[in-house]
């Protein structure tokens, strides 16, 4: 049988409308085409404004394809780009940690430092320093209060002899061995330390409460009135601390007897300085007579 003639697209409307589209569009662009040929010949001014008013449609229309086709190549940048920020968050957070360390084990050595040199004044400054020991044990929780230097007779520390840190003193010593010393301090209830108020000279007695603070006592006048922020350093009286040691500050209004709080503490304390006695003949046989059984 001989093929038909028919070469119509099917029965389909829409197969057919299609394809007259296609024809319009194609004549239609043709026929464009020479007339801008024509226009860009004969008059190139007009031609020019029409070049510029296709410009303007299709550049929004050019950006944003171009910055569709940039987003999606930086993509596989992107990806790689967070696994690496990921790996150098890692390694900058290791190496802040081991910075940090460095930086503790620093301050730890800068306040050893300030604690060593202020020390190491306070022995230029006073006048008959025995030795500096290091507190290696206080108590901080029993009623009693003791501590231990690691000095002792062979460094020539001796029963009565005051110790005392940068900030004022700490206590007496009560027993001694050859390379350690046991250490009353001045919060311990049987500690008696004579003293006088800053501002006026007022003679007082400072007593350990044994509960970390000092009870200042009036020593002569009654009906004394103590203030807060009083100030109190040794008398000497006595013969075994000498003058002007910072001792305590009160903490509270109060009559005869004030609550005070001791201007060094030994917890806090790496070095102590024994000092010698004000009067040492005086203070060795009142040590003896006050050291405990």
């Amino acid at each position: 049988m001989a093929p038909s003639l028919n070469r119509r697209p099917g029965f389909s409307r829409r197969a057919q409308y299609g394809l007259f589209i296609g024809y319009v569009l194609a004549v239609g662009g043709a026929l464009i085409a020479v007339a801008l040929l024509l226009l860009s010949t004969l008059n190139p001014p007009a031609f020019a404004v029409v070049r510029g008013a296709f410009s303007e449609v299709t550049t929004p229309i050019a950006s944003g394809l171009d910055w569709m086709r940039r987003g999606i190549s930086s993509v596989p940048g992107g990806v790689s780009s967070f696994f690496g920020v990921r790996s150098e968050n890692a390694r900058l957070k290791a190496e802040l940690e081991a910075n940090r360390t460095l930086v503790d084990r620093a301050r730890v050595v800068s306040q050893d430092n300030r604690r060593l040199r202020a020390m190491l004044k306070l022995r230029d400054r006073v006048a008959n320093p025995v030795v500096a020991a290091r507190l290696v044990y206080a108590t901080g929780s029993s009623t009693r209060r003791f501590a231990t230097l690691n000095a002792g007779s062979w460094q020539g520390v001796r029963v009565g002899q005051p110790v005392r840190g940068p900030d004022g003193l700490i206590g007496r010593v009560i027993e001694v061995s050859p390379n350690t010393a046991r250490v009353l301090l001045i919060l311990d209830p049987e500690s008696i330390v004579p003293v006088r108020r800053i501002k006026d000279g007022l003679p007082a007695i400072a007593a350990g409460r044994g509960d970390g603070m000092i009870e200042i006592r009036s020593a002569g006048a009654a009906q004394v009135l103590f203030e807060p922020g009083d100030g109190f350093v040794t008398s000497g009286t006595g013969g075994i601390f000498p003058p002007n040691i910072a001792v305590a500050i009160v903490t509270a209004r109060a009559r005869d007897i004030a609550r005070a709080q001791a201007t060094v503490s030994p917890d806090t304390l790496d070095y102590a300085l024994v000092q010698q006695s004000f009067f040492p003949e005086a203070s060795g046989i009142r040590a003896r007579e006050a050291a405990p059984q």
